[in-house]
């Protein structure tokens, strides 16, 4: 079966192909440059236009209110820092799911180390489900932040943001929500869900570029600037203007990326979430049904397709996932993503650390003929390897 043509299946990294209007509208904006903010002329107050408009695309689109409160970063690594340095002080404690990103152990970790906040994880089971009942118990007096991943990126497990944030509100402790594998592909509107924060990547299901993401948080949250700098606004003041988005979002914008992320919204509106939902659960479905009967496979995530994104994990007993993904590429041209995911402790949580899993994650521009031909070419994988 040595196919030279290309399978995508790492959308959950980064989606791919981009609807053929983000590439115009990144082409476009690249061609008619103008630095927002920073001039009275005509390009840099269509740069301007096009910032505004987007902001407030991506507003309306998440069901936020007032779109000053949104802040465009550099990527949702670069949100999490924001919102994680900026609001966290000395003697706080945050709760984490084991689900969480490296985007979030990472920080939380140095400011751990350096003896300034306390870490508490929410245990969980090994089919990934979290014991919301003993959760209550993990919270402690000086319990500032819970920060909750929407959806396992390694599992594909939505989990139960809803309990989490009421909890939280009841326990007076912020919380932020990492909505970087289900925006574009889940419902998410912040009045349901009633975040403190919460942080999206643009490149994911948003259908932008890579480059674009950002962060909402409520106007009662007390935050410092991650990064403070030119803004086009008060620039007789040497100190970062206190008004958002300003306030937080210093130095030039990627304005060609933003203007591909507004129209990678469009595309999503358009279509329609829920069609492009259905097709993606369609697909998860038919990958996880194909894989759990072959012989040797262990398939993780939820049974149910709709209790989760379009991210299938799985392993063949006694072979490395590393070697599965370099044999599906070479041999079938089947791109997928092994390892840990950035995500080593949901690896532990379902008990595939430190070995991996291999990671399928269709999109919207998979077609149902590539998850058929990618189940052949693990069922002879399977065949040559599990005897």
């Amino acid at each position: 079966m040595r196919n030279k043509r290309s399978y995508y299946f790492d959308n959950a990294a980064t989606s791919w192909p981009k609807p053929e209007v983000v590439y115009c509208a990144v082409d476009k904006a690249l061609r008619h440059g103008g630095n927002p903010g920073r001039g009275g002329y005509k390009r840099a107050l269509a740069a301007e236009e096009l910032i505004f408009s987007a902001r407030q695309k991506v507003a309306s689109f998440f069901g936020i209110e007032d779109s000053s409160q949104l802040v465009f970063t550099l990527n949702a690594t670069d949100a999490l820092n924001m919102a994680i340095k900026g609001v966290l002080k000395e003697g706080d404690h945050v709760l984490i799911t084991p689900f969480e990103h490296n985007s979030v152990l990472r920080p939380l970790n140095s400011l751990e180390r350096d003896g300034l906040i306390s870490v508490t994880e929410m245990p969980c089971s090994l089919d990934g489900e979290l014991d919301l009942r003993a959760l209550p118990p993990l919270f402690q007096e000086n319990t500032k932040m819970v920060i909750v991943t929407h959806a396992s990126n390694v599992t594909g497990q939505i989990l139960p943001v809803t309990a989490i944030a009421t909890l939280a509100r009841e326990k007076g402790a912020l919380l932020l929500l990492d909505v970087a594998q289900t925006a574009g592909v889940y419902p998410v509107n912040v009045q349901d869900l009633k975040p403190d924060l919460m942080v999206f990547a643009g490149h994911k299901g948003l259908l932008g570029p890579q480059g674009t993401a950002g962060l909402y948080l409520k106007k009662n949250v007390k935050i410092k600037p991650w990064r403070e700098g030119g803004t086009g606004s008060r620039s007789e003041e040497e100190i970062q203007p206190q008004f958002m988005p300003d306030f937080l979002e210093a130095g030039t914008l990627n304005v060609p990326g933003i203007a591909g992320l507004e129209a990678g919204i469009n595309f999503i509106q358009e279509e329609g979430l829920n069609h492009i939902r259905s097709h993606e659960m369609t697909l998860a479905g038919k990958l996880r049904s194909g894989l759990r009967v072959l012989p040797g496979v262990r398939v993780y995530g939820p049974e149910n397709p709709q209790d989760g994104v379009a991210v299938v994990s799985f392993e063949i007993v006694g072979v490395d996932s590393g070697s599965i993904g370099f044999i599906l590429e070479d041999i079938y041209g089947i791109i997928s993503r092994t390892g840990l995911h950035c995500a080593p402790r949901g690896h532990k949580g379902i008990g595939t650390f430190p070995r991996g899993t291999v990671r399928l994650s269709p999109g919207y521009f998979t077609a149902e003929e590539e998850v058929d031909y990618l189940l052949k070419a693990v069922a002879e994988i399977v065949e040559e390897t599990v005897k």
